[in-house]
This record gives structure tokens, C-alpha cells and sequence, in this order.
């Protein structure tokens, strides 16, 4: 698949799949005050957003240190890629999230990390920084623009529930996830051609 901003942008949106982590985020924030709500939104976004940021230019320091190669960070992403679209189609049931027995706010877990800054996210940062480098000004444009599509549905998530409702989210989610299937099959594929490539050099 050709990398552009425009892919880039879609794939981050569809990765951190806002839509599908508004009842998890609800869950997050069941028991932190109205009034620091939007100070918790934009801080959990903003720790996020730098947490990207450190994968996408130091990802080629990181995989040249444990002398991975470019070929082997595509297969693996298109693995948890996969992993996580089968997750979004079949959602897993009786794991929680949020353990609701705290009052505490959250903080950098799980809001941050995973749910927005997740392991398939930091995956396709660092496969863009190994594999275009001279583009990291794109893809830093493509990772702010994903967190404030999250930073906005996140604002917006007590209402978009009542107005959409859990199944229509629901849908919106799988929806995402076979889209997602089909990027992670292509990277997968596109990572073991390369890997082909270079058995026969």
C-alpha cells in the first residue's frame, strides 16, 4: 500500500478507533468530577500524542539497537494489526478495563495508554519511521490530527452515546475492523514479500 498523509491520517484514526472506545472511556471517567473532565481529556490526549511521537522518531534508533529489520517490523505489525481488527469484529467479553472499585482519576493507564497510545499504534509509528524517514513531518501531521479527532469524540462521548446508542457504535466498530483487516493483511503480505526479497540477495 502506498503511504501518503491522507492513508496515514485514516489508518491512526481507524488504529485508536475512537468511536469503538467511548464506552471504555465512559468506564475511565465514570468517577472523576465534571469539572476536571476536561483538563483529564486533554492531558491523557497530550500524553498520548508525545507518546506517539517518541516511537515515531526514535523508532529506527529502537530497531536498529535490537537489529530488526524493516521486513520483520511489517510482518509483526500486520500481526497485531490483525489481532486487534479480529478484536474490533469479535469483541472479547469479561475482561475490564477499568477496575471500578478506585475513585481516583486515571492517569497516562489506561486512557493514554493503551486506549488511545495502544501497542498497534506505537507499531505502525515506528514501522513509518523505519520505512519513511524523510516523512516524519507528514507523520507527525497524521498522528496530531488523529488525537484531535480523539480528543473530539472523547468531549463528545456522554452525548454521541445517547444520540448513536451502544449498537451503532457497536457497528461503527466492526465496520472499522474489517476495514482494518484488510490493512493488516496488506501489510503482512507486503512485509513477507520484502522479507522474500532479501532471502534471495
Amino acid at each position: 500500500m502506498e503511504q501518503s498523509f491522507l492513508s496515514v491520517t485514516i489508518l491512526l484514526i481507524l488504529i485508536t478507533d475512537p468511536l469503538g472506545n467511548i464506552p471504555l472511556f465512559i468506564a475511565a471517567l465514570k468517577n472523576v468530577q465534571p469539572a476536571r473532565r476536561t483538563r483529564v481529556i486533554l492531558r491523557e490526549c497530550g500524553i498520548a500524542f508525545i507518546t506517539l511521537l517518541i516511537f515515531l522518531f526514535f523508532g529506527s534508533a529502537f530497531l536498529e539497537a535490537l537489529h530488526l529489520s524493516n521486513a520483520t517490523l511489517r510482518i509483526a505489525g500486520g500481526i497485531i494489526l490483525f489481532l486487534i481488527a479480529i478484536n474490533m469484529v469479535f469483541p472479547s467479553s469479561g475482561a475490564k478495563l477499568v477496575d471500578e472499585g478506585h475513585g481516583s482519576e486515571p492517569f497516562i493507564v489506561p486512557v493514554a495508554i493503551p486506549l488511545i497510545a495502544g501497542p498497534s499504534a506505537m507499531t505502525t509509528v515506528m514501522l513509518l519511521s523505519s520505512s519513511s524517514a524523510a516523512l516524519k513531518l507528514e507523520w507527525m501531521g497524521s498522528i496530531f490530527i488523529a488525537i484531535v479527532v480523539t480528543t473530539i469524540v472523547f468531549f463528545a462521548s456522554q452525548q454521541l452515546e445517547i444520540w448513536l446508542g451502544k449498537r451503532f457504535l457497536s457497528a461503527i466498530e466492526k465496520l472499522m475492523g474489517l476495514v482494518l483487516t484488510t490493512i493488516a493483511v496488506d501489510m503482512l503480505l507486503g512485509g513477507i514479500a520484502t522479507y522474500i526479497k532479501t532471502i534471495q540477495l
